[in-house]
């Protein structure tokens, strides 16, 4: 496998981006080598402008859970592209996809769509702190909210990968009524409420992807959530990456809470930019025009992402994958474990939905300090080979693998290939 397509795309890249990306994870820098050039995708498979096929796991990071370039939200795009691009003004889509993610979340009445992730949660958080009247927000080590400054500490994603402690540029006073605690420990939440009385809310990712795969256990979710009701501070789902990938609507109800305001993104806009923050009526009766919580986008609920969300949304619903996810999931769960087991490695594999993520380490990885444990030399070796055998995986041990309702058996039987030329690989490592 040949990557001077890509190579040379990267040496030319260097003089007007930086580092020839826009986005750090993509530079490859933690699992070596120059990054990949995509030219193209459809279904499960996505192609270099080497000419070289791979089984794609990433997904554009989650939104292309149908696989990419479904027919049906390919039409939908076509139909909506013919009449226009943006317009500055409402269009009656944004009416539908509201109900369709409404409908989806027991706790949301009504939601606002924004252009990114990160806008999302930025916007949510002021509504968080506009609502209750306070200042103070608690996030967890290892989540990751995007790059707003207050919530860039102990972020994982990007920055573990990079091995960043945080960003340069954010000035201390933009993260003073930012807490931290660990996941998976509410006694690290209550430590701060017995210190603090102007917390508006928790921040967390129902099931955390960003510093690879951790679920929250022993009832952790149902616990905070009634703590926090006795201390009249809201929680807030960051379902940018969960949002409908292990059912139709949130991991939060899976997991059996509701939290009060929800932020959305990837899967909701079937690969456009797209984000979103919802909660009950009474707390986005702050937001404007209704209230006093500004907030505005000149592209928010851009036509072309709304017709591919509201497509995706529908196809989603209609094929209800979600057992087909869980079956993948454990399939390739058990290649993984077994595999490593073969060539004697030491592996942890974490999974919830159509979220999976190998460790390379001999615990259990329950929050941030667990998975920083994790061997990044061996997944960088496993990587490439399964790159080199035709596997597109995220560059960081610290990103989820993503399935698509599009994989077959035949993708499953590459990737265990796969699997087994990366674990023969690492364990070459030792000799």
């Amino acid at each position: 496998m040949e990557f001077k397509k890509s190579q040379k795309l990267y040496e030319k890249g260097l003089v007007n981006l930086v580092g020839a990306v826009n986005s750090p994870v993509r530079a490859f820098s933690s699992v070596g080598g120059n990054p990949l050039f995509i030219k193209k995708a459809k279904g499960t498979k996505i192609t270099d402008v080497d000419g070289n096929k791979y089984i794609d796991l990433v997904l554009s990071y989650g939104p292309m859970i149908l696989g990419h370039r479904h027919k049906k939200v390919q039409k939908a795009i076509e139909k909506a592209l013919k009449k226009g691009y943006t317009f500055g003004a409402s269009t009656e889509n944004e009416i539908k996809l509201a109900k369709i993610v409404c409908d989806a979340f027991p706790g949301m009445d009504k939601v606002r769509f924004v252009n990114s992730g990160t806008e999302a949660v930025l916007s949510g958080i002021r509504l968080a702190r506009a609502f209750t009247g306070k200042d103070k927000i608690i996030k967890f080590a290892g989540c990751y909210h995007g790059h707003q400054d207050a919530l860039l500490v102990a972020a994982g994603s990007g920055l573990v990968t990079l091995s960043l402690p945080g960003s340069k540029g954010v000035p201390e006073g933009a993260v003073k009524n930012t807490l931290i605690s660990n996941y998976n420990d509410l006694d690290s939440v209550k430590k701060h409420f017995k210190k603090y009385d102007d917390i508006a809310g928790v921040i967390i990712e129902p099931v955390a992807g960003n510093m690879g795969v951790v679920v929250p256990e022993d009832n952790f979710l149902v616990e905070l959530k009634k703590y926090l009701e006795t201390k009249g501070a809201l929680l807030i789902a960051d379902e940018v990456m969960t949002g409908f990938r292990s059912k139709f609507g949130g991991a939060q109800e899976l997991l059996g809470v509701e939290a009060d305001i929800t932020c959305l993104g990837k899967v909701i806009g079937g690969g456009f930019p797209v984000g979103a923050y919802g909660a009950r009526e009474e707390i986005m009766q702050e937001v404007a025009p209704l209230g006093g919580m500004y907030q505005a986008g000149t592209l928010s609920g851009n036509p072309i992402a709304m017709a591919a969300g509201i497509a995706t949304l529908k196809e989603l619903e209609a094929q209800n994958p979600y057992e087909q996810f869980e079956e993948n999931a454990s399939i390739l769960e058990v290649m993984l474990l077994e595999t490593a087991k073969k060539y004697k490695i030491g592996l942890v594999v974490n999974r919830f939905g159509s979220m999976i993520n190998p460790f390379f380490v001999k615990g259990e990885v329950t929050n941030f300090v667990e998975a920083q444990l994790s061997d990044t030399k061996k997944f960088a070796v496993f990587f490439w080979e399964m790159i080199k055998n035709g596997v597109f995986l995220p560059p960081s041990q610290f990103e989820a693998w993503f399935l698509s309702s599009a994989l077959t058996d035949k993708d499953i039987q590459k990737i265990a290939k796969a699997i087994d030329a990366g674990m023969k690989k690492v364990a070459e490592m030792k000799k």
